[in-house]
């Protein structure tokens, strides 16, 4: 690989949601505070939605290692469960050893029970769902039923839903919509501007032992934000086969033309072209429709010269 050619101790761009690799840009770290103010404030539902890539997960896992006393998490990372197993997932969350053919009163009786235990210890739950998009309505509502769960003056449990846009889609069916006039906090994670984009490359490069400045040029990284959109997961596809490219070649700093052999390599980049050059004007043609044209010509003049 290419650490020693380019001086690193890791890879600095990995798809796994590494929390070492947090880098200081305002809408990640926004939504990281304000998602801790309105956990201190006693909210309910807290809503977290974002394109794919955009970092709900890396934004969770945060949250998993931040939150401390007097905080419990209850993390499910794919909720695509039934009501009665989300409910056995948070109660194995939670180390009570529920089984399904106790039945769903049973289950949420002793759900009770254990919250009002750690709340009566001086203890906040919060259950985090991952990919919560993913989840069967009626595991959504069941959701609701759990937030049933409540003293006269607090809820005995948080819950925060991450998710894609669909989610929202979701939550606006008539039939959730007790469950989505509870969510008392929401905040959607955005895509980083060129600028942003540029600062969370080199500051994940520094974190990866990176020695110099500059390893992507100006004209790089105005390709890799017109295919990338901003979206850090493509961003760290792009940035590490570019570099790849650029190992492969024995060039040392990362030009225009690695990060568009990066972008061929992608079959789903989401390529901007508008802003990867100016746009062309008047009509031009398909490159496959001009070179069946070409193509044609040069049949008939050659059938025209052997005649």
């Amino acid at each position: 690989m290419y650490l020693d050619f380019f001086g690193l101790r890791e890879l600095p761009f990995t798809l796994t949601p590494n929390t070492d690799f947090i880098v200081d840009l305002r809408g990640f770290q926004r939504a990281f505070s304000d998602i801790l103010q309105a956990l201190a404030g006693g909210e309910g539902f807290i809503k977290i939605t974002g394109e794919v890539g955009t970092g709900k997960t890396l934004l969770c896992r945060q949250l998993l290692n931040k939150l401390g006393h007097p905080f419990i998490t209850a993390y499910i990372p794919n909720p695509f469960l039934t009501p009665d197993g989300l409910m056995l997932a948070l109660a194995a969350e939670l180390n009570l050893p529920l089984t399904a053919d106790q039945g769903r009163d049973y289950i949420l009786t002793q759900l009770n029970n254990k919250l009002i235990s750690l709340k009566q210890q001086g203890k906040k739950v919060v259950f985090l769902l991952d990919e919560a998009q993913a989840m069967p309505v009626e595991s959504i509502e069941a959701l609701r039923l759990l937030s049933n769960l409540e003293t006269e003056s607090e809820k005995m449990m948080q819950i925060v839903l991450f998710g894609q846009p669909e989610l929202n889609d979701m939550l606006n069916r008539p039939t959730l919509r007790q469950l989505k006039q509870r969510i008392s906090f929401s905040y959607v994670l955005p895509m980083l501007s060129r600028e942003e984009m540029s600062s969370y490359i080199n500051q994940r490069l520094a974190k990866a032992g990176f020695p110099g400045v500059n390893l992507f040029n100006n004209k790089a990284m105005d390709e890799l934000y017109a295919a990338s959109a901003g979206i850090p997961r493509l961003i760290n596809i792009l940035a590490h086969k570019a570099m790849l490219v650029a190992y492969g070649r024995g060039e040392t700093r990362v030009s225009p033309v690695h990060v568009r052999r990066a972008m061929e390599d992608t079959g789903d980049v989401k390529i901007d072209r508008q802003r990867a050059q100016p746009q062309q004007k008047g009509f031009r043609w398909p490159a496959l429709v001009l070179a069946c044209v070409t193509a044609s010509v040069i049949t008939l003049a050659i059938s025209q010269w052997l005649r």
